[in-house]
């Protein structure tokens, strides 16, 4: 974790156009968040391929600036890489108004296994943010993403109002953010699997800090591929009006007895998910994998609809392969 002073030197030639194209981007989505009620949002994805950083803003009382550099093609130097880097970071202070404890900076690499969840830091400084009528926990500190993905931001949503009244299962569950919509929008019962015990905390504290705390709300630590599949194989297996699985990419731990690959292995991650749909159910299905091509063949007999366009926010409109959506039942 990186941050800066408040310092205001004048800017180069080069942080200067970065700091006008910012200043673009400020004004249109400033409208546009305050129009739509959004305190948390993208502002910048590399819109300037020179300058390959994303831009994250978080507000509450204050203003919060998340920065993630994505890593250099081999074809860029290195000192040039961190030239650009220190451009940007230079003319953000002045654009934003923001001042280095506001600031924050992370590289995004090529990650392997569980690298994305692990933690980079021991901080333990937790920000609480606003988002669709909730509050959420976020973490600037201590890990490549904050705890709040805001490109699934729409599709949170859609599985919350669907799960009204249904009993609702979030697999791959992080930090049980759409666990909290499902509970605000009425869902009889919530289910919330994660591998990791630190993420399965962190969903029960954003529940708590929503006020959902009763016994409807269960939470269970597993890898999430073989606690489905045991659940698949159980004659009175709980059934699920809306489940939302959204796997990584790729996966990999000390708790797995193999590796978990979603282009490999979503027809068979699938197919047991849906063995847990009510008749009338609804599955989400989502991931990041850029490359991702659903095997629609192979799951042959389910209803499947792409919802990727309908579920990419205004502020990832940019980067319209930020992830996959479809929606599926049972024919």
């Amino acid at each position: 974790m990186t941050t800066l002073t408040a310092e205001r030197p004048p800017l180069s030639a080069g942080a200067q156009m970065f700091a006008n194209r910012l200043r673009k981007n400020l004004k249109e989505l400033t409208r546009w968040a305050k129009r739509e009620q959004i305190d948390c949002y993208r502002l910048y994805d590399a819109d300037m391929p020179e300058y390959a950083v994303a831009i994250d803003l978080y507000h509450n009382e204050h203003r919060w600036v998340y920065v993630q550099e994505y890593e250099a093609p081999k074809t860029v130097a290195e000192a040039r890489a961190q030239e650009r880097l220190r451009e940007v970071m230079s003319a953000i202070p002045q654009v934003l108004e923001v001042d280095g404890d506001h600031l924050f900076l992370k590289v995004r690499r090529r990650q392997k296994g569980s690298a994305q969840y692990e933690k980079q830091d021991a901080q333990a400084q937790f920000q609480i943010v606003p988002e669709g009528g909730s509050r959420f926990y976020v973490n600037f500190h201590d890990y490549l993403d904050t705890g709040l993905f805001l490109d699934h931001r729409i599709t949170r949503s859609l599985a919350g109002q669907w799960a009204r009244n249904q009993d609702f299962l979030n697999l791959f569950a992080y930090t049980g953010s759409a666990t909290v919509y499902a509970a605000r929008y009425g869902a009889t019962s919530t289910t919330t699997v994660d591998m990791s015990n630190t993420y399965l905390n962190w969903a029960q504290r954003n529940m708590a800090l929503n006020g959902f705390t009763g016994g409807n709300h269960r939470y269970v630590q597993a890898d999430c591929v073989e606690w489905l599949e045991r659940e698949a194989r159980l004659r009175n297996a709980q059934q699920y009006g809306v489940i939302f699985l959204d796997p990584p990419t790729f996966s990999t731990s000390k708790r797995m007895e193999s590796t978990f690959d979603v282009q490999r292995d979503h027809v068979t991650l699938i197919r047991h998910a849906c063995q847990l749909l009510t008749d009338d159910g609804v599955l989400i299905f989502s991931n990041n994998f850029r490359k991702f091509r659903l095997d629609q063949e192979a799951l042959a007999g389910l209803v499947m609809e792409d919802m990727t366009q309908a579920t990419i926010p205004h502020d990832f409109a940019r980067n319209p392969k930020i992830h996959h959506c479809w929606k599926m039942s049972l024919a």
